[in-house]
């Protein structure tokens, strides 16, 4: 597929029954090499301060610092749709301040879509972003910011085992309706589960796609680009189930880079140094 993808190129998507393939990035090097592995959506997650920077919980983010993060990614990406998420709080202090943020995020960052967290619970939000032109890629399911309302610890919520129960199928194919018929061109369904999943799918036309606990049932997958690689420093002692080692290829280059130094040899892209006279 070539030329820039649009929210009616995922529509299409749907319509012919392609999958569409969504990548979490955080930065303007990640954002260049997976725009050029074809991907139709880069989601600048707001779990870039936990995954990161370090941070205890996602609600630390600050709206300043997602508009830095999405301009770097933004800066990388030619042909993708670029998405940003929602810090926790301007959705939740009403709909003028969601409103004021999504302006933001398109003017300083120029942003393509903005993500909105719990976007069921503030559907006036969705129908006014939407209004002003800017489309909406609708979170709801399990997710960060709903966790605490159904009892359960954050850090226990990114495992493809976490599904939604089965009796919440009627409630969750309700909330995907009301997000489409607010305007929302496209949901995610975090940890949908193969019934439920399948069943919001397909009781509304526009693409549903999710990350953990999604699958083959949604119209695409969300995947972070740094678990895909397996980036994180944990992939050193517990080798996970990623498509590469990063981790482990990138402590390997650098233990090979000190040790380098340390026996006084020229480094791998150093300046030539010439071998000492006679």
């Amino acid at each position: 597929m070539s030329g820039r993808i649009t929210p009616q190129t995922l529509q299409r998507m749907k319509d012919d029954g392609r999958k569409i393939v969504g990548v979490v990035a955080w930065d303007y090097q990640i954002a260049r090499i997976v725009d050029r592995a074809g991907v139709e959506v880069v989601s600048v997650g707001d779990t870039v301060g936990v995954n990161l920077w370090g941070h205890a919980n996602p609600f630390e983010i600050t709206m300043d610092e997602m508009v830095v993060v999405a301009r770097a990614v933004r800066r990388g990406v030619e042909r993708a749709l670029v998405s940003v998420d929602f810090p926790f709080g301007p959705l939740q202090e009403g709909t003028a301040s969601a409103l004021a943020a999504a302006v933001r995020f398109v003017k300083e960052a120029g942003v393509d879509m903005v993500k909105l967290d719990a976007a069921a619970d503030h559907l006036a939000a969705v129908e006014a972003i939407s209004a002003a032109g800017i489309p909406v890629f609708a979170q709801f399911g399990i997710t960060p910011q709903t966790a605490l309302r159904y009892g359960v610890e954050y850090r226990a919520i990114p495992s493809g085992a976490d599904q939604v129960p089965v009796e919440m199928q009627d409630a969750m194919v309700e909330e995907a309706k009301q997000l489409e018929e607010a305007g929302a061109v496209l949901l995610n369904f975090t940890n949908s589960g193969p019934v439920v999943g399948a069943a919001v799918a397909a009781a509304v036309s526009v693409p549903v796609v999710g990350g953990f606990g999604g699958g083959p049932w949604l119209d695409g997958r969300m995947r972070m680009a740094h678990a895909a690689i397996g980036y994180a420093a944990d992939a050193l002692d517990n080798p996970p189930a990623t498509y590469a080692n990063v981790a482990r290829t990138t402590l390997e280059a650098i233990s090979a880079y000190a040790e380098d130094v340390r026996s006084a040899r020229q480094i791998a892209g150093g300046i030539p140094v010439p071998p000492p006279a006679g």
